[in-house]
């Protein structure tokens, strides 16, 4: 469980935690995989989303992902590409929250993820909650708990 002092300075930067999905990066499950090539390269993302036409997450795409199918014996070629769309290779099992998340359980997933993605009750993707924004928040907290709590260590008890 979080000290609530630290749950309180959080709660302050929260509104920043969340990238909307309209700001994200994202392709379509039926895109070819050139395009999500060309996409990924493009951005510099590490892992985009893959939605279908309403929104709904479906999963998820890295480089390491295409480039897999690029990789022939002796060579790499691109023409797997062009007849491969994303739902051919993408990550179908991952983790997701909701706006009522607990935070350590956000942060427990952040340990592995760049990113978590967020949907609604109806799997509509909502956008993304970074590892970088929540490094920021923590950040926030290192150089400011002090000035807005009185901390004490604690002395250990002695034991017989």
């Amino acid at each position: 469980m979080i000290a609530k002092s630290i749950q309180d300075m959080l709660d302050e930067k929260q509104a920043g935690f969340l990238i909307p999905g309209d700001k994200v990066a994202s392709v379509q499950e039926d895109n070819p995989l050139t395009h999500a090539f060309l996409l990924l390269t493009k951005v510099r993302y590490s892992k985009i989303p893959v939605l279908d036409g309403e929104s709904h997450l479906l999963g998820l795409l890295t480089m390491p992902m295409i480039t897999d199918k690029m990789i022939e014996l002796n060579d790499i070629s691109d023409k797997p590409l062009q007849r491969l769309v994303v739902k051919d290779v993408m990550q179908t099992q991952f983790d997701t929250v909701r706006a009522d998340a607990d935070l350590d359980d956000v942060l427990h997933f952040m340990v592995d993820n760049p990113f978590v993605p967020m949907v609604d009750q109806d799997n509509v993707f909502k956008g993304i909650l970074t590892r970088r924004e929540m490094m920021k928040a923590f950040n926030y907290i290192a150089h400011n708990l002090e000035h807005d709590y009185d901390v004490i260590k604690k002395v250990p008890e002695e034991t017989n």
